[in-house]
């Protein structure tokens, strides 16, 4: 029913309801739906460094440790580019040796506290998988300490450098 008011305006005696049912049910279902189905993960980024020219006199470069990872279908190979191999862990039915490598690893940098680099060339069909496992190897070893109930984490190698392995003679 409408009504004349002062200065002749009308007036609805009914109010108009805004009927927010079918949003409120919208988002009772959608809302649910985002969360379960969005990816919660973590991400984690690591920065390479691809080897280069250097610039640095050749007296210098002799003197300098350089650690390798060569990793190869059958076995890792640890070595100085300039005094050469230093350990060899062969593959077995289980996989690589990654315990052998960490433990040469932390002798390494117990000798070479200073040393951050390390260069990890891969052969060529060497699986993704293993890059990360051996990637995490060197960069990082971790010890239990039983007493305390905790584990400790220690850098080796962070700063990493990826290239080819060397091919080997003989074709092998």
């Amino acid at each position: 029913m409408i009504r004349n008011r002062r200065g002749g305006r009308r007036q609805n005696d009914e109010t108009a309801e805004l009927s927010i049912t079918a949003f409120m049910n919208l988002m009772v279902i959608l809302v649910p739906f985002l969360l379960i189905t969005a990816v919660f993960s973590r991400m984690a980024i690591l920065e390479l460094n691809l080897p280069g020219s250097s610039n640095e006199p050749a007296d210098q470069q002799d003197q300098v440790f350089q650690l390798e990872i060569i990793v190869r279908s059958d076995k890792i190979e640890v070595g100085d580019r300039n005094q050469g191999l230093l350990g060899v862990y062969p593959k077995s039915d289980d996989g690589y040796d990654y315990e052998a490598l960490r433990a040469k690893l932390a002798e390494l940098k117990k000798r070479y506290p200073k040393k951050t680099e390390a260069a990890i060339l891969l052969e060529q069909d060497i699986a993704y998988d293993t890059l990360v496992q051996i990637m995490d190897t060197v960069r990082v070893v971790e010890i239990v300490d039983e007493e305390a109930a905790s584990v400790k984490r220690f850098e080796l190698f962070p700063d990493i450098s990826i290239g080819d392995a060397p091919v080997l003679k003989g074709g092998a």
